[in-house]
């Protein structure tokens, strides 16, 4: 017995064929779906299959015919009347900038002169009669103006409109120069003449005593302290050991505390006595100072009257000389100030005169200047006259250009490109999964149906529990083939709950009753009959 064939493999040129048609199909679809139609205030634009082309596919030899689209764009009445209007105006200003080149090139053919240019309005205006020839000559007159002057103009010494000179540089050296001296008034005065010496001494009054003794009295002071402490002296060395020896004999030792203290005791007495001796000597010395202190400032005031009367004198004669030296000073005082008005006097007339040339240099620059701004003036009207038409022609050109098409962007819509290949390998991959779980489900069924064989087989369908369908496989009988279903059952009995496949023993009595036998009124099937009556599914 065999189960079956497996599905065949896709054929890949009908695969790679069904691809592309379907492909072609998408793309087309798109093109019509995105070329949509739009309708505005201003106008519409319209897409219309116009035409096709036919393409051949290299794998397959397949041929496509692809359509190809024609955009058109049509503006509202009013706006293509606008459009008109526009391309008119364009075309009217293309126009008169041709015209206008050509005088333009007329006036680029004769070099600009900045040295001598001609101002050919001032010409027109000077001459009368060259402005009415002018404007009956049809010309214009910038034109006929300049070829008269060039023409008879320069030789019947016609000089309107000529270039205005330069400023006249030599009217700054008119100025004279500024006045840098002025008259001599005379020098100050200064020498007052002799008015006498100043003293400047007044005689000696004597060398005032700055000391009083040969000394300062220090060794009378000595003499007198030695003097005292011989006197003292060996009393106190008496009184010195009359204390050891009554220490001593009051059991202190030298080392003790109370032997320290008595003498302590004994040499600060010892100590104000030599104190008591100095200062009776420094008192003896003060004594003796202030005698000679006494006598030396007796000295020093008899000294100080001396000087005090040679000082009134030598004043008095001081006060003399100053007196004289401030009238003689006053009179030099006048005659200085008589020569500073002088002076004051001459640099004022030096001054205005220096004035006056400074405003005269300023009339003199201002004239300069003028004239210089009229050339430059007549310079930039010249230069004006030659640019403006090039400007005139580069305005109507720029008002004048073509304008291209503009289209209007549509959104983009794709339909995605149906995977044709994938379906059909995917439907192939399916199918034989499906084969393959038959194969094993037949192969299953095959092996529980066989393994009844070589006997009778218990398969009462009342006999059964927990019955599942897991397949159909078909049996020839005494009427023809006719279908069996196989399940998957465990036997009520069975306290393992043991699983089994294979049919029913009802379901095969209906197709052949010779292959089932009832005992003790329980069914089974004929393992031997059961194998001839099977067939595959």
């Amino acid at each position: 017995m065999s189960f079956g064939d497996p599905p065949a493999p896709p054929d890949p040129i009908r695969t790679a064929s069904a691809a592309t048609a379907t492909n072609v199909s998408t793309s087309v679809a798109n093109a019509f779906l995105n070329n949509i139609n739009q309708n505005t205030p201003e106008g519409s634009l319209r897409y219309d299959p116009t035409d096709t082309y036919s393409w051949n596919d290299p794998t397959t030899g397949q041929t496509y015919s692809i359509p190809r689209f024609t955009a058109t764009q049509i503006l509202s009445p009013q706006q293509q009347g606008i459009r008109d209007q526009t391309v008119g105006a364009q075309t009217n200003l293309a126009t008169m900038a041709n015209q206008q080149s050509g005088n333009l090139q007329r006036l680029m053919s004769q070099p600009f002169n900045a040295g001598n240019s001609f101002d050919a309005q001032a010409y027109l205006r000077a001459y009368p009669d060259v402005a009415a020839a002018a404007a009956s000559s049809g010309m214009d007159p910038a034109d006929y103006a300049q070829q008269h002057y060039q023409a008879y103009g320069q030789n019947e010494g016609r000089t309107a409109g000529s270039t205005p000179s330069r400023g006249d540089v030599d009217l700054l050296n008119q100025v004279p120069y500024a006045q840098s001296t002025f008259a001599d008034v005379g020098g100050p005065q200064r020498d007052l003449g002799f008015y006498g010496q100043q003293q400047f001494g007044f005689g000696d009054a004597g060398q005032i005593q700055r000391d009083y003794g040969p000394n300062d009295f220090s060794a009378d002071r000595s003499r007198v302290e030695e003097s005292m402490f011989q006197r003292m002296d060996p009393q106190l060395q008496r009184d010195r050991a009359s204390m050891e020896a009554r220490l001593k004999d009051q059991g202190l030792q030298p080392d003790s505390p109370a032997y320290q203290a008595a003498m302590d005791t004994f040499n600060r007495q010892l100590t104000d006595t030599r104190l008591g001796i100095v200062a009776q000597g420094g008192q003896d010395q003060k004594l003796q100072a202030d005698m000679a202190a006494q006598r030396a400032g007796f000295a020093n005031a008899a000294q100080q009257q001396a000087y005090q009367q040679a000082l009134g004198r030598g004043t008095f004669a001081n006060q003399a000389q100053a007196q004289q030296f401030q009238e003689m000073l006053q009179a030099g005082t006048f005659a200085n100030q008589a020569q500073k008005d002088a002076f004051q006097q001459a640099a004022t007339r030096g001054e205005f005169a220096n004035t006056a040339a400074v405003q005269n240099l300023a009339r003199n620059q201002a004239i300069l200047n003028a004239q210089n701004q009229q050339r430059s003036q007549f310079m930039a009207e010249q230069y004006q006259q030659r640019n403006q038409p090039i400007n005139e022609i580069t305005a109507l050109l720029s008002g004048s250009q073509v304008s291209g098409p503009n289209f209007v962007n549509t959104p983009q819509q794709n339909i995605p490109t149906t995977d044709i290949a994938g379906l059909i390998n995917n439907r192939f991959s399916q199918d034989l999964d499906v084969y393959k779980q038959q194969s094993a489900n037949f192969n299953s069924l095959m092996g529980g149906i066989f393994g009844m064989m070589g006997g009778l087989a218990r398969s009462d369908r009342r006999a059964k529990e927990n019955i599942d369908k897991v397949g159909t496989v078909f049996a020839a009988g005494p009427d023809g083939e006719k279908p069996l279903p196989v399940y998957e059952y465990s036997f009520k009995d069975d306290p393992t709950s043991t699983r089994h496949v294979g049919p029913m023993a009802q379901d095969v009595e209906k197709i052949d009753p010779k292959a089932v036998t009832t005992r003790s009124g329980t069914k089974y099937i004929d393992r031997t009959r059961l194998g001839s009556i099977l067939k595959v599914a």
